[in-house]
């Protein structure tokens, strides 16, 4: 990993120490040019007392001449000028080529002053200079100007020299704090990284705690910080996963169908009786578009509900084309503090119920039909022999008789009612025994035989003698065979064939009446047992 950190420290290092290296550089430069300066005139001033003091006691040009040969032999260039700045003599210079004088600074200081003092560098000599001017006196009270220059080839030398060791001497203090800046951003460095492995491992689900750390310092307390909040994390993570496994569980339990729509209409969550409900048991729905797994038109609409903002939609759907079902409808919206994020729909079966409506309707239907045929047929009767039919004695007593079969078709419907409360409430009325399945097959062919011949119906039976007794009650099997057999002839049409047969079938005994009728449509054929259903 890059030490970026180690950049960082050497930068700030760069801009806190280089402008105070160079503003140490540059005054320990100057402060060692003001001394040495400082050396150099005070070196040219005691030449100065020195010359003056061997001065010529005349003005004679070989004296002069003489005394100036004398004072250049020092190293220093020696100027004699008027009063006026005018030069008189140089050591180095014919006078009359040099300019006038007076307005050289170090001139017109001495001219005030009586001493002056000037410093400078000479482009023509590539060093600097420093020129000393003192006026003096001579015997006839005219005044002399003596001006001495002297080069300082090692100035530049020595600050050069001065530049170089301080540069050595940074190099010699940067270096190891460089080196030491390496170390310590190296230690810092690969403690972040332990920490920052250790949140991405915590961040992939790795919850186990960083090892404490030996020292004591800021970076130790933020590991024992994050060890203190992965574990409540845990914590709550473990809380959270006991809670959505308990909710799964409670869910997929539900007969219900339950589903969690986001606001982007796509399943959340379902549970199976859901899958079951939308036809889709076999593929999982979840993260899927509802309009993908439902295409009902009023569920998708209960759906767009809720996600508006209504409280809560209640409805009814209808769902299949052969095989319907019936579901009660709940649609919520699910609130946040940012507004609705979604919506749960909530699907409850409830086919069995609109089926035993329907059997109540039919039922009522079928037992007043069933009741109001004799009922009528009695009432209509009676009513003829009251109005005088009695005394007919030739159809009084078919009228009778007539009455008598309608009361005993009101007395069968009546046990039939009370068989079937009896059933219901779980009371058994049968005994049973071992029954030859002889013993049910005649006496039903023999009493269905009547209506078959007026029907022109072939009926016949087909089983072998040695077939396996029956466990049973026999009036029941009588009675279910005979329901069976008279529905045959019912949906015949004359001429038809109506067959028995009886088998055995593995440890089975198959009873079965085939016939040449109707039959019963297959979107039909689940109902055929429910009660009094046609």
């Amino acid at each position: 990993m890059k030490n970026r950190l180690f950049r960082k420290f050497a930068l700030i290092l760069l801009l806190l120490f280089l402008p105070v290296f160079m503003a140490l550089d540059l005054l320990l430069v100057r402060a060692w040019k003001r001394e040495y300066l400082v050396a150099a005139f005070s070196h040219l001033e005691r030449l100065s007392s020195l010359a003056l003091s061997a001065g010529p006691h005349g003005t004679k040009f070989p004296d002069l001449k003489q005394w100036l040969a004398w004072i250049a032999q020092s190293g220093v260039r020696v100027t004699l000028a008027e009063g006026n700045g005018k030069a008189m003599v140089d050591s180095k210079e014919d006078p009359s080529r040099m300019p006038d004088l007076s307005a050289r600074p170090e001139i017109r200081e001495a001219i005030q002053k009586g001493i002056g003092r000037t410093h400078e560098h000479s482009s023509a000599l590539d060093m600097d200079v420093i020129y000393l001017a003192v006026l003096h006196r001579d015997q006839q009270g005219r005044a002399i100007i003596l001006r001495r220059s002297l080069a300082l080839p090692g100035l530049k030398e020595s600050t050069r020299l001065i530049h170089g060791y301080f540069g050595l001497a940074s190099l010699v203090i940067l270096i190891p704090a460089f080196g030491f800046i390496w170390g310590f951003s190296r230690a810092i460095t690969g403690r972040i990284h332990r920490l920052k492995s250790f949140l991405d491992r915590a961040a992939k689900g790795d919850l186990r705690p960083l090892p404490m750390e030996r020292t004591s310092d800021e970076l130790a307390d933020l590991a024992a910080a994050l060890n203190q909040t992965v574990q409540k994390l845990d914590r709550t993570i473990s809380s959270l996963t006991e809670e959505r496994n308990r909710s799964s569980a409670i869910l997929a339990s539900m007969k219900e169908g339950v589903a969690v729509i986001g606001r982007d209409q796509r399943i959340i969550y379902c549970n199976q009786a859901f899958c079951q409900a939308a036809g889709t048991a076999s593929i999982s729905c979840q993260g899927r578009p509802l309009m993908e797994i439902i295409r009902h038109s009023d569920l998708l609409s209960y759906v767009q509900k809720a996600l508006g903002g209504e409280e809560s939609v209640h409805g009814e759907v209808v769902v299949g084309s052969i095989r319907t079902r019936s579901y009660a409808v709940t649609a919520a919206p699910i609130r946040t503090d940012t507004g609705i994020s979604g919506a749960v729909m909530v699907l409850r079966d409830i086919s069995e119920i609109r089926r035993l409506e329907r059997a109540r309707r039919d039922f009522i239907a079928n037992i007043s039909h069933e009741f109001k045929t004799p009922l009528t047929a009695i009432q209509g009767f009676t009513e003829t022999l009251l109005a005088g039919a009695i005394d007919d004695t030739r159809n009084r007593r078919r009228f009778l008789e007539i009455i008598r079969e309608h009361a005993l078709r009101l007395s069968r419907l009546t046990d039939d009612l009370l068989k079937l409360a009896q059933i219901e409430a779980g009371k058994s009325l049968h005994e049973a025994r071992e029954v030859d399945i002889k013993e049910v097959i005649d006496p039903c062919l023999e009493i269905a035989r009547v209506k078959a011949d007026q029907k022109q119906l072939v009926l016949e039976a087909h089983y072998a003698d040695d077939l396996p007794k029956l466990f049973g009650d026999l009036y029941a099997f009588r009675e279910i065979l005979e329901n069976i057999i008279d529905n045959a002839i019912r949906y015949t049409a004359p001429g038809g064939r109506i067959e028995v047969r009886a088998g055995v079938e593995g440890s089975e005994v198959i009873l079965s009446v085939a016939d040449t009728g109707i039959g019963i449509p297959k979107t039909e054929q689940e109902r055929i047992f429910e009660r009094f259903y046609r």
